[in-house]
């Protein structure tokens, strides 16, 4: 994990400093540069009791932990993933995980019955000699092949290593994508639609701290064997994601910042763009500059809490034919404070250009809340029929919506939950934000001692498939010794028809069509155990609607935004039939039924 030898007075000459990886960290505990983490001496509740709230209506289908069973504490650190959706009902999520560290620092769960149930394990462990985490992953089909990959000693040093499966299921090693010996936060992009004429390409975006104090490098392969690097900034400018058009076009991005020297410090969004299959790129500034969120450093890196949680204000992008979207996260101050003095830590912010990333729009405020809770480390995916699902951290429900200093590995006080918003119009207007995550989280630990003690993730990496968004995040929910630690969570978004493993609860909307024109679905789901049902029309143009089950009005509220929460307080086998009427008339939705 070190290099023999190692001079610690090196570490800012080689970038290490910089450098978001799981290595650069041992390397700065080594150094004394940086602590490792260590068992939290919060002490337990008899139980953590999870806030399930019924309303108001949740964003996807329900979360999972899908990194069980957990590894023996301290070693159970799980976070930073990217996930990926591919046939046959198969979905992978990649991570880091530390339960064999420092020996491995990957983990890998699959699941074959479209998220039913997850299987966790470490195929990425062998093959490249020291895995050292930095997950990448995606499906390419026009090779009918998976491609997994990590930071590993096997490839240079500290070169990006990848692994191949035919299902998702079992790896085996696969070739370098670049070799070399100070490489950080790599990602990945396939361009998957068969009208592209670069249909398969694969593009792999990183830094180079051998290279220009961190020079910005793409790898492009038509074969996940021979590797092209091209550079794109010869010093170091931040790699955020590379992504690419989904509609077929051949375009291809890499966002990036420029963290102004670190810390909490002005920063500026920047776009990459190749129109020839990331042979050769142009570059523009996005949107404004940007107060670096956060409330306290850590050596070059901000943190979101006094002691824990590196971010510079990261987002993701994502495009769709010529719009091209991006979300980041800036100081909540609203001006040029600098964010640890400002009352407000952390925003989201949104913005699209709909000329293929020539010219960029005006940003505009995801969250809506209304106090001075923190909202950190967005990520963003799109999907081809136009549906944007952007996600992040959000304080607001913890502490009356001010904003709170969270005692880490605390299993006793609330500190988050991953909140969203979704776009049906490539990003023009937006749904209301609301909760995605199941359950409020407390601020997890970081106990083991060979990660990083400020580690808490630096990125969670989105992506679609079909009308289907999947999305990451680190969740502290799970306790073990008395202490919240880190866990990967993930849920389904759906833009079409919901990925389910099982027949029940169903929607079955009847075949009748009405003059109103409006349609209604449904989706059914337990919420400690009480039959509840999740209700969504277009159509009405009413200001208000009629709600009925079983043919009597069970309420009326407005039409905006389309979307009602039925907890029918009813348990166990029931049958539900709805629909939704223009308030006062007739003019009604199909029916629609549903079964517990």
């Amino acid at each position: 994990m070190i290099p023999p030898g190692f001079d610690c007075s090196k570490i800012r000459a080689l970038g290490i400093d910089k450098q978001e990886n799981l290595r650069a960290g041992a390397i700065m505990i080594f150094c004394g540069e940086a602590e490792g983490g260590s068992p939290s001496t919060i002490g337990a509740f008899s139980q953590f009791v999870r806030n399930l709230l019924q309303a108001p209506f949740f964003i996807g289908g329900s979360d999972v932990d899908v990194i069980l069973p957990d590894g023996t504490y301290p070693k159970v650190t799980q976070s930073e993933s990217m996930e990926w959706g591919g046939p046959n009902n198969t979905w992978v999520v990649n991570y880091n995980d530390s339960r064999t560290s420092s020996g491995c620092y990957s983990g890998l769960s699959y699941s074959i019955d479209n998220g039913g149930t997850w299987h966790a394990g470490q195929p990425l462990c062998s093959g490249h000699g020291t895995n050292f985490g930095d997950p990448i992953v995606v499906y390419n089909a026009r090779l009918g092949m998976w491609f997994a990959g990590d930071l590993a000693t096997g490839c240079g040093g500290q070169g990006i290593g990848l692994w191949t499966s035919t299902n998702g299921v079992t790896w085996t090693t696969g070739a370098c994508a670049h070799n070399g010996g100070s490489d950080d936060r790599e990602s990945m992009w396939v361009d998957n639609n068969p009208a592209s004429p670069l249909y398969g390409r694969m593009y792999i975006s990183y830094n180079d701290f051998n290279i220009g104090g961190g020079a910005l490098y793409v790898t492009y392969s038509d074969n996940g064997t021979a590797w092209t690097a091209v550079q794109l900034n010869p010093g170091f400018i931040r790699d955020i994601q590379v992504t690419g058009d989904l509609q077929g076009s051949g375009r291809v991005y890499v966002a990036a910042m420029n963290e102004g020297g670190g810390g909490l410090t002005t920063r500026q969004n920047v776009m990459y763009r190749s129109t020839d299959g990331g042979v050769t790129w142009t570059s523009v500034n996005v949107g404004p500059a940007l107060q670096g969120p956060g409330r306290a450093t850590s050596g070059y890196f901000a943190l979101a809490f006094s002691t824990i949680w590196r971010h510079m204000g990261w987002g993701q992008p994502a495009a769709n034919g010529t719009n091209v979207f991006l979300d980041w996260a800036t100081c909540g101050s609203g001006g040029n404070t600098v964010c640890s003095s400002a009352a407000d830590h952390g925003d989201i912010w949104f913005i699209r250009s709909t000329d293929a990333g020539l010219t960029w729009g005006t940003p505009v405020k995801l969250n809506t809340d209304s106090g001075t809770a923190m909202q950190w480390q967005p990520s963003l995916a799109a999907t081809q029929s136009g549906s944007v699902f952007a996600s992040w951290y959000d304080q607001r429900e913890v502490n009356g919506g001010a904003d709170l200093n969270c005692t880490v590995g605390s299993s006793g006080q609330n500190c988050y939950r991953r909140w969203g918003r979704v776009s049906t119009d490539n990003g023009a207007s937006w749904q209301v934000d609301d909760m995605v995550g199941r359950a409020l989280s407390p601020l997890p630990a970081q106990p083991d001692s060979a990660v990083q003690a400020t580690y808490e993730g630096d990125y969670d990496y989105h992506s679609s498939f079909g009308t289907t968004a999947i999305g990451g995040w680190t969740d502290g929910r799970a306790i073990i010794s008395g202490s919240s630690q880190q866990d990967v969570f993930v849920n389904f978004v759906q833009a079409g028809p919901s990925p389910t493993a099982t027949p029940t609860p169903t929607a079955t909307p009847t075949a009748t069509p009405t003059p109103s024109q409006i349609t209604l679905t449904a989706s059914g789901r337990k919420v400690h155990g009480i039959d509840t049902v999740n209700l969504s029309w277009s159509g009405a143009t009413s200001a208000n609607v009629d709600i009925y089950r079983n043919g009597a009005i069970i309420a009326t509220v407005p039409n905006t935004p389309s979307s009602y929460t039925d907890s029918t307080g009813q348990r166990g086998h029931a049958t539900f039939t709805y629909k939704v009427c223009e308030a006062g008339t007739q003019n009604c939705s199909n029916q629609v039924t549903v079964t517990f």
